[in-house]
């Protein structure tokens, strides 16, 4: 007779996305990212769960972080966690465990008492995967919308901050990502042949459409609509870049449109360098300890890894996975990071 699978699958609901990945016998099997753009309400939430469904089928264990609290559809983080709990508790079926971070794995009735370790821990549980896997590591996760950057010593989470307000002074966590920060938070001016140009204090293009002028996104990774709701292509993304410069898209040729785009990346690139030098003071005396790198923004965390001289590791390399579900997982690292340490959790 064979022996029923331990399935347990991972779920990082955050404000822009919710991540699964299904876990088999402590093998991701299949990971997943939709869109839940949640500040336009939490039918989206709802939607995606109905959609993520087959993920859960038979499971022994579902175990949830979340991010979402976060987002201003809620008056604070407690009242978001709250909206959160019971969305999982009627829209998610199965047994359920609430991530509390330095609390632990709890049960859904005893997560509400515990909102200021639940908010946005989902950055510890990847962490401290890599610190179970490595030992020793610099991870940085870059999403769509922000940049964790976490230190681990044999074996142990290397953490100063635990709070986004603790993080973000720390340079633990930076508010870009790989496609949602809008340009103007990216740098406040461009150069446009030759000349410093300042920039539109406008939301009318983002981070993704110089990654696509760049040829360096995957679209599949862009599940939001750009800023002025028209065609995610090149000619979009120039266009769309060139409104911020005062400019139309006609009026510089697509070399120079792509030296513009270069140089956004390379602003976004050069603030998670100098948030990655701070946190990497903790590993001064160990220059062999590698950077682990996982999320869609892994092309600029390779990046950075060269600039840092240390070696680049994809967190994908350090897990059992399919390779159907191998990358996705990598992009999804906090929902795969749950769903292998919560292999033995009741």
């Amino acid at each position: 007779m064979s022996k029923e699978k331990n399935i347990v699958v991972g779920c990082d609901i955050g404000g822009a996305h919710l991540k699964v990945a299904r876990a088999e016998d402590g093998r991701i099997e299949k990971a997943l990212t939709l869109a839940t753009p949640i500040w336009l309400g939490l039918d989206r939430l709802t939607s995606a769960a109905r959609e993520a469904a087959p993920l859960f089928a038979g499971s022994r264990l579902n175990v949830f972080t979340m991010t979402g609290e976060l987002s201003d559809i809620f008056p604070s983080r407690e009242a978001g966690i709250a909206s959160l709990l019971d969305i999982v508790a009627g829209h998610f079926p199965g047994k359920a465990r609430i991530y509390a971070g330095r609390s632990g794995f709890v049960p859904p009735d005893r997560a509400a008492g515990l909102a200021a370790d639940i908010a946005s821990a989902n950055w510890l549980a990847s962490a401290a995967l890599v610190a179970k896997q490595v030992g020793t590591a610099l991870f940085i996760d870059m999403g769509s919308t922000t940049t964790d950057i976490v230190a681990t010593r044999n074996g142990v989470v290397e953490n100063t901050g635990y709070n986004d307000a603790e993080r973000l002074a720390t340079g633990e966590l930076v508010y870009t990502g790989f496609t949602r920060s809008a340009l103007i938070g990216v740098a406040g001016t461009a150069p446009v042949r030759g000349t410093m140009s300042p920039l539109m204090n406008e939301y009318f293009a983002s981070i993704a459409d110089a990654h696509r002028i760049l040829g360096v996104l995957d679209e599949g990774d862009d599940k939001q609509p750009a800023a002025d709701g028209q065609a995610k292509t090149v000619e979009g993304s120039i266009a769309r870049m060139a409104r911020m410069t005062g400019h139309d898209a006609s009026d510089l040729t697509l070399p120079e449109w792509r030296d513009v785009a270069h140089w956004f990346s390379e602003q976004q690139l050069r603030t998670v360098h100098d948030a990655g030098f701070r946190v990497a003071a903790k590993l001064a005396d160990d220059p062999d300890a590698p950077i682990v790198g996982a999320g869609i923004g892994r092309w600029q965390i390779r990046r950075l890894a060269e600039r840092m001289e240390r070696r680049f590791v994809d967190f994908a390399e350090l897990i059992e996975a399919s390779d159907e579900a191998r990358s996705e997982a990598s992009s999804a690292a906090p929902a795969a990071a749950l769903a292998l340490l919560a292999r033995d959790v009741e």
